[in-house]
């Protein structure tokens, strides 16, 4: 028998995040956690993917913004 756990649910990392805040969060700091939630996730599909970038292809692109 395996030991591994199903994916957990978007909706499940969500409230699992929510309830480690402290009982005082406002809403604003809670939407703040799940927009950074949301924005790791991107993250991680595109890597999947296979959206990446090198690392010198990071500091090539990135040279010309402050020339």
């Amino acid at each position: 028998m395996s030991t591994a756990s199903a994916p957990r649910s978007e909706k499940q990392i969500a409230l699992d995040a929510l309830r480690q805040m402290p009982e005082a969060a406002t809403l604003e700091q809670m939407s703040e956690e799940l927009a950074i939630l949301a924005a790791i996730r991107r993250g991680e599909d595109a890597a999947d993917d296979g959206r990446v970038l090198t690392h010198e292809e990071v500091k090539r692109r990135s040279a010309s913004w402050t020339s």
